[in-house]
């Protein structure tokens, strides 16, 4: 049965440089290459890595209703925006769950982006369409839009020359990098510094090839995972869902109780306080706990596993999970099942790891 999976305008490169290809997001995208996942973990921690995210999703919002639909869909104020800003947000449904995260980019007091978690682009952009007003014309760019992302120490040098955002959280809409012409963002999800870079598809091999070249080494979904993980990011389908707030995923920050009205802000008062949270855990001595362990505290069932790795730059099993409030204090003692055995972890300080400031 032929494969139902889509091609990133990168696939062939990905092959050409011995990508491991696998489905996700229902793209066929590098999981990783022959170098393995912990060399590309750590030559973005020590070097600088290149990312294909081009599965990722972008809709533009454009008219003079732009701004007011997107504070009713986002958790986030966004009414401070100045042109060239970047905002992390979250969409929330009525009951107050996660619809995804996203990032929102402004370009002009009536021109936005939303930038879309790959497995829900379908999803949001039914949502935003759903609520978007007739002064307001919402176009979906994912199609037609490729994304890179260039993570690492070495990240701003291998771009030294070119008109680049100076400050974390912003962009320069219109640059040009070898002969493509591209926007850059300072943003990235692998707590390095660098950049993303969005152009049209037919011109991503161009720019691959010019960043490879100037000494980036290629990374896939694998060694992706663990950055963000080491990083303390949240995953949705993981960290985030509809069953999940954001005030229960440590987001809270993010969330603006005093902007006007925003779809799920009655709910999420009504709530209160969280009776459950996102935490960190360091676990002792030798094993992993992945996703859907269960957490227990002197003896009790107090939550389960997120996410969990091997942590390749700390060298020792991490993992985030949603716990009851009352486990969550820094240094609690908690127990993982992993299949059957019991791992002795300790709660810690989010996020794992904090790249030095150079």
């Amino acid at each position: 049965m032929a494969s139902t999976e889509r091609k990133t305008p990168l696939y062939d490169r990905h092959v050409a440089c011995g990508g491991k290809m696998v489905p996700f997001a229902g793209y066929l995208l590098p999981v990783q290459y022959g170098s393995g996942i912990i060399a590309e973990h750590m030559a973005v921690r020590a070097k600088v890595g290149l990312f294909d995210v081009s599965h990722m999703g972008e809709a533009e919002v454009r008219g003079p209703g732009a701004l007011d639909m997107l504070q009713a869909l986002c958790t986030n104020d966004l009414s401070a925006m100045t042109d060239g800003q970047v905002k992390y947000t979250l969409l929330c449904d009525e009951n107050g769950g996660v619809i995804d995260d996203v990032l929102v980019y402004r370009f002009a007091a009536d021109h936005y982006w939303v930038v879309l978690n790959a497995s829900n682009q379908d999803k949001d952009f039914a949502w935003m369409s759903a609520h978007c007003p007739g002064n307001v014309t919402l176009r979906n760019l994912s199609d037609s839009t490729a994304q890179l992302a260039l993570q690492g120490p070495l990240a701003m040098g291998i771009l030294s020359g070119h008109t680049l955002p100076a400050k974390n959280y912003t962009f320069a809409g219109e640059a040009t990098i070898a002969g493509v012409r591209c926007m850059v963002s300072r943003t990235g999800y692998t707590g390095e510094d660098g950049v993303e870079l969005y152009c049209a598809n037919h011109d991503a091999p161009a720019l691959w090839d010019t960043l490879l070249a100037r000494g980036a080494i290629p990374c896939g979904l694998g060694a992706r995972d663990t950055l963000r993980l080491e990083a303390g990011m949240p995953l949705y389908g993981h960290e985030l869902s509809p069953n999940i707030t954001p005030l229960e995923a440590g987001l809270g920050m993010f969330v603006k109780f005093d902007k006007p009205d925003f779809i799920g802000k009655q709910t999420l008062i009504e709530r209160g306080e969280p009776t459950r949270r996102r935490v960190g855990l360091r676990i002792d001595g030798r094993g992993i706990a992945r996703e859907g362990c269960a957490v227990y505290a002197s003896g009790n069932l107090v939550g389960h596993t997120s996410s969990g790795t091997h942590a390749p730059c700390l060298g020792y099993g991490i993992a985030m999970a949603l716990l009851d409030a009352a486990c969550t204090a820094i240094g609690t003692q908690i127990e993982i099942d992993v299949r059957g055995r019991r791992l002795a972890a300790e709660v810690v300080r989010l996020p794992f790891y904090r790249r030095e400031k150079r």
